[in-house]
């Protein structure tokens, strides 16, 4: 009987508790899902910089589709869905020709297929290098997973391809200290990072050229010169500093001197491209010291890349120009997704005083009389209350049930 009663116990919250918990579900839905209210099939907006999407295991089983977040609950209620949470330079399959005779509710008129999509194995519910679905039914624990910002698979903490002496980048609280990550495969695609040590995550210490690298130093990642189309070894160290210095003042002196160029809106909108590069290298030709190795990396990390011609046409070439479109970052889309937020509260608030303001006198005394007795019984209710205890079903019968008596007496 106690232990039943243990139970009761710890699923009870109190009413503080439970508001701070539905505001908290609300904005991590919305930070998400981009602040898309899920009315409207994004088709029509094109490859998209980046969205929440969803892969239907009813109609397309093979994983090789996706749909955007309004399709998701309009077209595919009641199916096998794999949440993807986001992906980038996408457009919603959902009715073309991988889904049969199934067409869209939203917006039917569709190409048979979207040949600029990608889908990796996550269409198909697995991650990983394990390749195993999440949450894993076979997982006695389920273990965190972190996303690589290149090609946006998700990996377990314990899969990363850390040495034993290596840890994830945390703060004193136990949260991420690092913007992105990179997962080992993708790390040798962005290998020319090793040449921007301001951007590397180096807290807590990591090992690098089988030295073991402080807290902040440069001299964990090399910013040496090419010689002969290969990195000389020789000054990893003396030229870090200079290199760094140089980079700020070039960094500078690109945005001052920019051109802005358009592009198809699957590329970056706004590149701006300077006449100088930081590096001094045409990363293009250069022969890459290659790197197979996890990389964290720092807060703004975007902000320090490149943006000569020489170093765009590098991106270009490697499929990463993603990397210097500010937008495309995780931190742009929920500052989106939180301005999107705001205005459609301030938009709830414009549309209930409009429907007040279309009422009659004397339905607007009612109305506002009767909002002004349930703030007075709820405020004497909190008052006598404690609000440390939780609140039952008999607290909200009986809150209600002074309002009916007071709304009698007055009639």
């Amino acid at each position: 009987m106690a232990e039943a009663f243990e139970d009761e116990m710890e699923q009870t919250v109190t009413i503080r508790e439970y508001i701070e918990g539905m505001d908290a579900q609300e904005l991590e839905a919305d930070l998400v899902l981009g602040g898309d209210e899920g009315k409207e099939c994004t088709y029509s907006k094109g490859y998209m910089k980046r969205q929440a999407l969803f892969s239907c295991r009813t109609c397309t089983p093979n994983g090789n589709a996706g749909v955007c977040t309004a399709c998701s609950l309009s077209c595919h209620d009641g199916h096998e869905i794999v949440e993807l949470w986001t992906k980038r330079k996408f457009r919603c399959d959902c009715g073309n020709s991988k889904f049969g005779e199934f067409f869209c509710k939203l917006f039917a008129d569709k190409d048979p297929e979207n040949f600029e999509n990608s889908y990796s194995q996550n269409f198909k519910g697995s991650y990983c290098t394990c390749g195993r679905p999440y949450p894993d039914p076979a997982a006695k624990e389920q273990v965190e997973m972190i996303q690589c910002c290149i090609c946006e698979d998700w990996f377990h903490e314990n899969h990363l391809g850390l040495e034993p002496s290596e840890k994830i980048p945390r703060d004193e609280e136990g949260e991420p200290s690092y913007e992105d990550f990179i997962c080992l495969e993708c790390a040798l695609t962005c290998s020319f990072l090793m040449h921007y040590p301001q951007t590397r995550q180096c807290d807590p210490p990591v090992v690098c050229n089988n030295n073991v690298v402080e807290n902040g130093s440069p001299a964990c990642v090399s910013s040496g010169k090419f010689e002969n189309g290969m990195l000389s070894s020789e000054k990893l160290h003396t030229d870090s500093e200079v290199k760094l210095n140089e980079s700020d003042s070039l960094l500078e002196e690109q945005s001052e001197k920019t051109l802005v160029v358009r592009q198809d809106s699957a590329s970056t909108d706004n590149i701006s491209l300077g006449s100088h590069c930081i590096l001094g290298v045409d990363l293009r030709v250069a022969s890459l010291v290659l790197e197979k190795k996890p990389i964290f990396l720092c807060k703004n990390w975007r902000d320090q890349l490149c943006r000569c011609r020489t170093c765009v046409e590098f991106y270009a070439q490697r499929g990463i120009n993603c990397l210097i479109d500010k937008d495309d970052s995780l931190e742009e889309y929920e500052k989106m997704a939180k301005e999107k937020r705001e205005a459609k509260l301030q938009q709830q608030e414009g549309v209930e005083l409009n429907f007040l303001n279309k009422l009659g006198h004397v339905q607007k005394i009612e109305i506002l009389n009767g909002i002004a007795d349930m703030k007075n019984e709820l405020h004497s209710f909190l008052e006598s209350f404690d609000l440390s205890k939780p609140v039952t079903s008999a607290d909200v019968h009986q809150v209600f049930e002074n309002l009916a008596k007071k709304r009698q007496r007055t009639q």
